[in-house]
């Protein structure tokens, strides 16, 4: 794991959006986690957590 992989997971816990943002940019998983962000807290981070462990 390297310092930006950590970054990365830390942005994740904190603010969900970020986390992915960072792995995937504008695209339809960062509209994606904005929405599940939106709708709870815990779904928008199950899903960063999939988007960077995916990788």
């Amino acid at each position: 794991m390297s310092t930006a992989d950590l970054i990365r997971v830390i942005f994740s816990v904190i603010i969900p959006p970020l986390g992915v943002f960072f792995q995937e940019g504008f695209g339809k998983h960062f509209w994606l986690n904005i929405l599940l962000t939106i709708l709870g807290y815990i779904p928008g981070l199950v899903h960063a957590v999939w988007i960077l462990a995916r990788r």
